[in-house]
């Protein structure tokens, strides 16, 4: 049915328009379910289900139907209800005539209106009949009030003297007065000795018009919003004793009230400590992670920096999630283990893969790397960084979860014969460009500049497209934006990747992480053994890459920490053919060598230097 279709009858030959469901989405052939007004007494419109009433959509109350709720969509259209002479009809209009609209009742009785959203390009649908049991008519019977107690329960009631809010009972024999007031309609009911109710006939404008019920009162329900006033006539002596124990139920439902009441906020309380509880708990854990007892040497400076603290959004793992994830941390999901504890693999509840590295509960190094890690990482977003998810600390327990990352660590490949086959030459330069990414990331275009001061083989990962992803921040200093080099008393770190300056006089800085970058770049072509210069593995390589990277490599690894490049000009070196500036002495060489053990780069424009067999395993 759509806009402008009439629902009624024509007077003058019969003639009836009503709204009819389909069997089925499949069978158009005649339902059981029928939309049409009944005139007799004041005309209501009713859903039949066969001939027996099914729902009541009400009697025109002069603003709208008195038994179809208040709708969301009740601004878009109107009403036009007619009854004179001729014909006896409502018909609804939409206020903006581009809309499509229409009515529709489906094979179960249920009515619905469609509205047609142009900019979704699709039909939204309400409902004007619902499948509660206060709009089944007469669901309480004669007299019978069907009120909402709660969110989900209905219940039969008995009609108090003034009902508010009502979808009045049946119109079908009512008897209508339409000169009179509400004043003069209760006048008019209280001298007809068979008159049971009285209510407005049209409610707008103030009300007018009257009608009176002189027989049972049938399918009465309280609507939430909507409906109109309904008056009931009660005897003196009932009124009084409905009052007397009115108070009553009124007592009830205020304590039921304040039992609610109560309720709401017994469950926030809780739900408040809950809160509260497990927000004390990450305190707590953040707490212990700031441990003072651990000692450290960090400047006064850094220790000022924001950064030094946790990050305020970094996940505290609960240990028992730690546990189920690492089967207990068993020796089968042990990836690996070092000098501060063992790592582990773990699956969460939802599948997702990590890398759980758990610190040895006796190290204070271990201590200070977990303390130094989450604060220096946690911050840190690259693609060729580990990432870090989150850590733990439960009584001695520290630990750090981290993505996990199939293919383990560059080591596992390139210091092994048969594995170190799986990097061909292509694939090793593009290796060597993601770290000298992720140590540009940190040393320039990180919020601080950080120094690694750990920077090998194992610890760089590779993720299943064998992506290089620099890892184990246990060692890591931040500087400060116009700090140069810094000074330690406590050297940690790998022989052999660590420069001069630093192993011997504990002096570090962004050319230490340059140093720890060329031996990595020579370890690419033959497994530490630097003399032989290129892996005979390595069938297919592009000479110049490889001839490139050499150079870079020996250009870093120079005795002299300012004739170093910075990582931003290794990289320009390394993705651009441009001539390469001939590197100086590099570090840790003999005076007098075996000339057999010497390397001459005329090919690349070398200086002809001596290197000792540099071991850094």
């Amino acid at each position: 049915m759509l806009s402008n279709m009439k629902l009624g009858f024509d007077r003058r030959n019969g003639l009836n328009w009503s709204l009819t469901s389909c069997k089925s989405e499949d069978d158009p052939g005649i339902g059981n379910y029928t939309f049409r007004i009944d005139s007799a007494g004041f005309p209501q419109l009713i859903l039949y289900n066969g001939r027996a009433p099914w729902w009541r959509a009400g009697h025109w109350n002069g603003v709208g139907l008195n038994g179809v709720p208040v709708s969301p969509m009740d601004p878009l259209f109107y009403y036009s209800f007619v009854n004179n002479d001729n014909e006896i009809s409502i018909t609804w209009n939409m206020y903006n005539i581009s809309i499509l609209s229409g009515i529709v009742i489906d094979e179960s009785g249920l009515v619905q209106r469609y509205f047609w959203y142009q900019q979704e390009h699709g039909w939204k649908k309400f409902t004007l009949s619902s499948t509660e049991p206060c709009d089944q008519y007469g669901y309480c019977g004669a007299f019978g009030l069907c009120d909402l107690n709660n969110a989900t329960q209905f219940e039969c009631t008995c009609l108090l003297g003034s009902n508010p809010s009502l979808l009045v009972p049946d119109t079908s024999k009512v008897v209508v007065n339409s000169g009179l007031s509400l004043e003069e309609c209760e006048e008019e009911c209280l001298r007809s000795c068979n008159c049971t109710a009285y209510a407005s006939e049209n409610i707008s404008e103030g009300g007018s018009g009257c009608m009176t019920w002189h027989d049972s009162l049938m399918d009465t329900r309280i609507f939430a919003a909507g409906g109109q006033d309904f008056y009931l006539r009660v005897d003196e002596r009932e009124l009084a004793q409905y009052a007397k124990k009115s108070k009553g139920f009124v007592a009830t439902k205020r304590f039921r009230a304040i039992m609610v009441v109560l309720g709401v906020l017994i469950l926030f309380s809780i739900g408040f400590f809950a809160y509260w509880f497990a927000k004390r708990r990450r305190k707590g854990q953040r707490e212990l992670f700031l441990d003072a007892n651990i000692t450290s040497e960090e400047s006064p400076e850094e220790e000022k920096l924001e950064e030094s603290k946790p990050h305020p959004d970094l996940t505290f793992f609960d240990i028992r999630t730690l546990v189920t994830a690492t089967d207990n941390f068993s020796t089968t999901n042990m990836l690996g283990q070092g000098g501060f504890g063992s790592v582990y693999k773990g699956q969460l509840v939802n599948e997702q893969e990590i890398a759980v590295k758990r610190l040895s509960k006796h190290s204070t190094q271990g201590m200070q790397e977990f303390k130094n890690e989450v604060t220096v990482i946690a911050k840190l977003q690259h693609r060729n960084l580990v990432k870090l998810l989150g850590c733990c600390v439960h009584k001695e327990e520290r630990m750090l979860i981290y993505e996990y990352l199939p293919n383990k660590s560059l080591d596992h490949f390139i210091f092994d014969a048969t594995r170190r086959a799986h990097l061909d030459g292509n694939k090793r330069f593009e290796i060597v460009c993601g770290i000298a990414r992720g140590i540009l990331y940190l040393h320039q275009d990180s919020r601080l500049k950080i120094i690694h001061r750990d920077l090998k083989a194992s610890n760089v990962l590779l993720d299943a497209s064998m992506n290089p992803k620099i890892s184990d921040f246990g060692m890591a200093k931040m500087f400060g934006e116009d700090q140069i080099q810094a000074n330690t008393k406590r050297v940690v770190g790998t022989y052999g990747y660590m420069s001069p300056e630093y192993a011997m006089q504990g002096l570090y800085s962004i050319k230490s992480d340059i140093f720890s970058f060329g031996v990595l770049v020579w370890e690419f072509w033959n497994d530490g053994r630097v003399l032989e210069i290129v892996d005979p593995l390595c069938q297919q390589f592009s000479t110049d890459e490889v001839s490139r990277c050499i150079h870079i490599g020996l250009l870093c690894v120079q005795e002299a920490a300012i004739e170093r490049p910075t990582m931003s000009d290794v990289i320009f070196m390394l993705v651009n053919e441009t001539t390469l500036p001939p590197p100086n002495t590099p570090a840790f060489t003999f005076q007098y060598a075996d000339s057999s053990k010497s390397i001459s780069g005329g090919a690349v424009s070398l200086n002809t230097v001596s290197i000792t067999t540099l071991e850094p395993r």
